[in-house]
């Protein structure tokens, strides 16, 4: 009698566990049902998370950077130039998206005033130097007047002429002054620059990034590249030398003006690693990019004459093959 008894609660209690498991897996499957309507799947591509998973650690660096900046009380000057849609913004929006905005702010002055007109041409910048323990980049700089504003007709070519024999003892000044002086020339190529401007004009969040200097130039191409070259070669100075980023990877290019700059300057717990490894064919001096551009140029004659250029098929290939 008490083994029937003891038979009958084992089966009891193992249909007692049944039903529990069964109600625990019906739980379970209602909870999963209600996180698959709450939440969603995303794909990521494996590079993509390697590329943040690199930029968070070189936010952190930097983070560091700005520490050491303040206690030593530095003065750091970020030129951010390149033609149009180079990726400027998105480099200079990565690198302080997570600093101290009392210690880091970013100037990207309108064109100059009636009263800015009259003034000596690198006075309006001046205001926005960095003091001690400050990081200030300039979205666009005084090589305005280096780039857009011959090309555009801005500026008369004697203006231009005497910015490119100023500018290296504007900023031998700076240097001597005790600025620590970046200067990033992002470069982007014609076809990529075309696409991105495809993709604003589509985009309505974007379209405010057309101006009608953008929408010039691509035609302006050629003449853009000469403005540069000749750029090139009145500035990159020992004191003040420029950094050239391969721009047409937008992630690549954030990336390694990050490096670029953190790889300069030794400060307290500096870590480094894979995430700090420069793309090497992607960062260029400007000594680099100078004799690649006389390179790619070769022996074709270009006949500047009054602002206008005067070019056959053959030259014309080569200049757009110089950037």
């Amino acid at each position: 009698m008490s083994e029937e008894l003891l038979e009958r609660e084992e089966e009891q209690f193992k249909e007692l566990k049944d039903d529990l498991k069964d109600e625990k897996e019906e739980n379970e499957k209602k909870e999963k049902e209600k996180d698959n309507k709450k939440y969603i799947t995303i794909k990521k591509k494996k590079s993509t998370i390697k590329y943040e998973n690199n930029l968070r650690l070189l936010q952190i660096e930097l983070l560091k950077f700005q520490n050491y900046v303040k206690a030593q009380g530095l003065k750091v000057l970020l030129i951010m130039e390149g033609r149009d849609a180079a990726g400027k913004g998105g480099t200079i929006k990565r690198i302080i998206e997570h600093l101290n905005p009392r210690g880091c702010r970013t100037v990207a002055l309108e064109k100059p005033s009636d009263v800015e007109k009259t003034q000596w041409y690198f006075q309006r910048y001046i205001a926005h130097l960095p003091s001690a323990g400050e990081i200030v980049i300039f979205d666009r700089s005084w090589y305005n007047r280096g780039g857009v504003e011959p090309v555009m007709g801005f500026c008369t070519p004697q203006q231009h002429k005497d910015f490119l024999r100023e500018v290296p003892l504007f900023e031998n000044m700076l240097v001597n002054s005790g600025i620590i002086v970046f200067k990033f020339y992002f470069s982007v190529s014609q076809a990529e620059q075309k696409k991105r401007f495809d993709k604003r004009r589509k985009d309505p969040l974007k379209q405010y990034k057309l101006s009608p200097v953008d929408q010039k130039s691509q035609e302006l191409w050629d003449k853009y590249t000469l403005a540069k070259y000749s750029m090139l070669l009145a500035s990159n100075t020992e004191e003040c030398p420029w950094t050239i980023i391969r721009s047409d990877n937008k992630k690549k290019a954030r990336l390694n003006t990050i490096r670029h700059m953190l790889s300069r300057v030794n400060y307290e717990d500096k870590q480094e690693g894979d995430f700090s490894v420069m793309n090497e064919d992607l960062v260029l001096s400007g000594e680099q990019e100078i004799h690649k551009m006389e390179a790619n140029l070769g022996n074709a004659s270009i006949n500047l004459k009054n602002g206008k250029k005067k070019k056959d098929k053959y030259t014309s290939e080569k200049i757009q093959n110089m950037d």
